[in-house]
């Protein structure tokens, strides 16, 4: 659970910017075409996130639901959410996108740790 936990916070592996392949998405409308009508994957937790243009967050993580809500500033995604009751607390991201197909969120405004998703 632990290990979930930290996923869900997005704090996963330490990343460098644009490394294989990553480019920072700056713009949130760019960051909405990459999301729109697709699902953030990551097989290993069955974790699926969907984030939708009204500002909500929504998905599961082993079967346990995920409510949430993000925001755009600065460049960076913000977002608190919930895991079953667990708070994940609020945190700006940097975004960066592999193409289409998937997209690394690094925690602190891109200090930090990161995680990466398969775009569904």
């Amino acid at each position: 659970m632990l290990r979930l936990l930290l996923v869900l916070s997005l704090l996963a592996a330490p990343a460098t910017a644009s490394a294989n392949g990553f480019e920072p998405v700056r713009e949130k409308d760019r960051f909405l075409d990459l999301v729109k009508d697709r699902v953030l994957r990551i097989g290993l937790y069955n974790l699926s996130i969907n984030v939708l243009p009204d500002g909500s967050i929504q998905g599961s993580a082993l079967g346990w639901q995920i409510t949430g809500s993000w925001s755009w500033q600065d460049g960076y995604f913000c977002r608190e959410m919930d895991w079953s009751g667990t708070p994940i607390a609020y945190n700006c991201q940097l975004v960066e996108a592999q193409g289409a197909e998937r997209m690394r969120f690094t925690v602190d405004r891109g200090a930090g740790n990161s995680a990466t998703f398969r775009l569904r």
